[in-house]
């Protein structure tokens, strides 16, 4: 569940400036900060302007996001005592003290942030963000701000590669570069297109909705029936009294090998197992790995059997994971047992069981799966997600557009351009046209544009 929105605005608030505080910086931006400050420089208004140039991936756009982060760090920028003091020990000792004391009343009242819209389509090389203020202000800002939106998710990409159709998963949190990286990521592989996370934090601060069930671990610890406890449930309308699942999943085991032609002596006791005792934890909500052995004359017989028992007490259960070995083929052949149970006893929940397909998923198997004949309904991803191994960064950078102009600077620019201009164009009355030049090809296409108009209005009057 969600922390509530107002809550959970306050956490994101305390989450970014605990993650981006001031000191999270190079330390040339000090440096710069105080050498403005010396020269008597550093309230001079200026701006600069952060853009990537060159779309990721080789893509041809790329989608925005960051900018509730960086609001939120300019909100919460403001040097500790404690901060100031480190500085003091890491800048020269020739620095004036006073420059400390400016350090600790600075903060980003006197800046403006001026952004496209967050989800909005961009494109190299056209600003993302225009930071306008004080100079020594916003050069502190410069690396915190690429920090923020320097990185580069395919999940976009990912999201056209699956389609409409199919759920996408994100489970990169084991593979991402540290805790802060992987909240980054789930959390904008949630706005780039994932419908899920594994990732409990991320669900927590961002409300995204997260998903998991077991790990082939859990399967392999367990050897045999004795291990299950408890052996018993209860139906989920609650009538009658405990069952013993065991000995009812027995009689189901039964009778699917039978179905399929199966030899009971190939299961793994210690897999069916593993699906009892966390089907009896979580009747309604069982979805076990099927691969940790034999997907064929283990797994998937396994968890029709548990199934089945559960779907006879009452509870529906969710599907399966595949983890290894030929996915869109695996994927095939469960359905087609699925249908087979479905239609063979009377059990319609089979018909609406889910397939999960993770291992290793990467575009380049993600558009395969498309090519291939498959059933899988959710497909998880990890690492090409999460570490971006294409590409792990934008490349964004921060630069200087100009410093603004004073009023004096400004009139006195304005009276240099007007010298420029011909007599002829600077007559009031009936002044000569400014001639602009037009490649041929843009002439064309004007005169084109042009006729066409022109056709459109005789066809408007002739009617």
């Amino acid at each position: 569940m969600a922390a509530p929105s107002g809550e959970a605005c306050g956490l994101l608030e305390r989450s970014v400036r605990q993650r981006v505080p001031p000191l999270l910086t190079d330390l040339y931006q000090f440096t710069m900060a105080y050498a403005y400050w010396r020269a008597g420089r550093h309230r001079e208004p200026a701006v600069f302007e952060l853009f990537f140039r060159d779309n990721p991936f080789g893509g041809g756009f790329s989608l925005f996001a960051g900018q509730h982060d960086c609001l939120l760090f300019l909100r919460s920028f403001r040097f500790t005592e404690e901060d100031v003091e480190f500085l003091r020990s890491v800048l020269p000792c020739s620095t004036d003290p006073a420059f400390f004391q400016f350090l600790r009343g600075l903060d980003c009242s006197g800046v403006t942030l001026r952004s496209v819209p967050e989800g909005t389509v961009v494109f190299a090389r056209v600003p993302l963000m225009e930071v306008e203020g004080p100079l020594a202000v916003v050069q502190l800002l410069e690396t915190s701000l690429l920090c923020l939106v320097n990185y580069a998710s395919n999940a976009a990409r990912f999201r056209l590669a699956a389609g409409p159709g199919r759920k996408l998963l994100e489970m990169g949190l084991r593979r991402a570069q540290g805790p802060d990286g992987g909240l980054t990521a789930s959390r904008y592989t949630h706005i780039g297109g994932f419908d899920l996370t594994s990732n409990v934090q991320a669900g927590f601060l961002f409300g995204i909705p997260v998903a998991g069930t077991m790990a082939h671990s859990y399967v392999t610890s367990f050897s045999s029936l004795e291990e299950v406890c408890p052996q018993t449930l209860v139906a989920a309308n609650g009538d009658a009294g405990p069952v013993d699942v065991i000995s009812l999943t027995k009689g189901w085991l039964s009778r699917v090998c039978e179905l399929l032609g199966s030899e009971p002596a190939k299961i793994r006791e210690g897999e069916l197992a593993a699906f009892l005792s966390y089907g009896i934890a979580y009747p309604q909500n069982f979805l076990p790995v099927i691969d940790s052995y034999s997907v064929g004359c283990s797994g998937l017989l396994n968890f029709c059997a548990v199934a089945l028992a559960l779907s006879e007490l009452g509870y529906r259960p969710v599907g399966v994971r595949l983890d290894s070995g030929d996915l869109c083929g695996q994927s095939v052949e469960v359905r087609r047992v699925f249908r087979l149970c479905s239609q063979h006893f009377s059990v319609p929940a089979f018909d609406s069981l889910i397939i999960v397909g993770t291992n290793n998923i990467s575009e380049q198997s993600m558009a395969e799966l498309n090519r291939k004949e498959n059933e899988i309904d959710v497909v998880g991803v990890g690492t090409h997600l999460v570490t971006c191994t294409k590409q792990p960064s934008l490349g964004c950078v921060y630069k200087l557009t100009q410093p603004l102009c004073s009023a004096a600077e400004t009139r006195a620019k304005v009276q240099s351009s007007l010298q420029t201009l011909s007599p002829r164009h600077k007559r009031l009355q009936e002044p000569d046209a400014y001639t602009v030049a037009l490649s041929e090809t843009l002439h064309n296409l004007v005169q084109e544009l042009q006729k066409c108009s022109s056709d459109s209005n005789n066809f408007l009057l002739a009617n």
